[in-house]
């Protein structure tokens, strides 16, 4: 899929969420979104989420 594609659809689901559930809806949406687009891609590689924690040096 194209990353336009990608962006319609999820465009599509957002305005869904907010028409359904309302401002709460679309902000549980968005963050649900983010979480899985995190997790993604971290699967994939491309996201290194252990970088994103903060090691604090040992010793």
């Amino acid at each position: 899929m194209t990353t336009s594609t990608v962006g319609l659809i999820a465009g599509l689901l957002l305005a869904i969420a907010f028409a359904a559930g309302g401002l709460v809806g679309l902000l549980v949406a968005v963050i649900l979104g983010a979480a899985g687009y995190l997790v993604g891609g971290h699967v994939d590689g491309e996201i290194d989420l252990a970088a994103l924690r903060g090691r604090r040096g040992r010793g």
